[in-house]
């Protein structure tokens, strides 16, 4: 597969702390309990084959590839290498020639042309990006005039299972470097409003709204936490440091009680977990 798909070739991304992280373990494990979520959100954004859409952060494709089997024409990114190679894989095996997925960083697509798409998607994946404000601004810069922007970000502080098991991660982790900016400040309404702000996106452009996507696993609780353990970049690191301290099991049973406390199915063997998120619209 090339890398100048459509005609761009984007940043190289090698030197990006970033793309360690998530080609350390194998999101499409997690991703594959997230599909039903994916198309369901996409099939509530209006749209048709004449779009053309760019999913900033897209992992292998959970919401590109809906997106494109109603017709758009999807370009991926993503900063990991085995997620775009994973995603092209899907796309090439739906029989998709309409939707493909390259290498590139949400804080600099310089490789793609002012306002090219009518509707940008990031859900759970440029919030991870270091520059928050790089990253808003580039996303305004690619998105037509009477375009959209749509955000799905991790709420701090939220109840469900992401957010508390990214803040049960983080304790266990070594403190961040300085200037570290973290993720979830974009489950913030007011830092997401400064953010577009300061890239020329008035207040009254943007809506918010509390949404739910769901993981539903076919095996328990306990391990889904291993699979979060072994595959989940920000998991991985935290076990890591806590091994280094004697901490792993004590991380690994809360994670466990988390799961099993938050579990909606009603079957042993199998996981249901709800995760809320905000869901931002920026009508450009």
């Amino acid at each position: 597969m090339s890398p100048d798909v459509y005609g761009v070739h984007l940043k190289n991304t090698d030197m990006n702390p970033n793309k360690a992280l998530w080609e350390k373990g194998d999101f499409t494990r997690i991703a594959e309990t997230m599909r039903e979520s994916g198309e369901a959100l996409v099939g509530k954004l209006g749209i048709t084959k004449d779009f053309t859409i760019l999913d900033l952060g897209c992992g292998d494709g959970t919401t590109a590839i809906p997106a494109a089997q109603l017709g758009a024409t999807v370009l991926g990114v993503d900063i990991a290498r085995n997620l775009v190679d994973a995603g092209n894989r899907r796309a090439e095996a739906a029989g998709l020639a309409n939707c493909r997925f390259q290498e590139g960083d949400a804080i600099d697509l310089s490789g793609l042309n002012d306002q090219s798409s009518d509707l940008v998607i990031s859900i759970f994946g440029a919030m991870f990006a270091p520059d928050p404000f790089a990253v808003a601004r580039e996303m305004v810069r690619v998105t037509r005039p009477g375009g959209r922007i749509v955000m799905g970000n991790w709420i701090p502080g939220d109840p469900t299972v992401v957010a508390q098991t990214l803040k049960i991660s983080f304790a266990y982790t070594p403190p961040p470097p300085e200037g570290f900016i973290s993720p979830m400040l974009w489950g913030s309404e007011e830092h997401v409003v400064e953010r577009f702000g300061a890239a020329g996106i008035a207040r009254e452009q943007i809506t918010f709204e509390r949404d739910t996507f769901t993981f539903n696993a076919p095996y328990p609780p306990a391990e889904f936490v291993n699979v979060f353990k072994k595959f989940y970049g920000p998991t991985m690191n935290a076990f890591e440091a806590a091994e280094k301290n004697g901490r792993a099991a004590e991380l690994q049973h809360e994670l466990t009680v988390l799961f099993n406390s938050l579990n909606k199915s009603n079957e042993y063997d199998t996981t249901c977990l709800s995760a809320t998120y905000l869901r931002v619209t920026i009508n450009r």
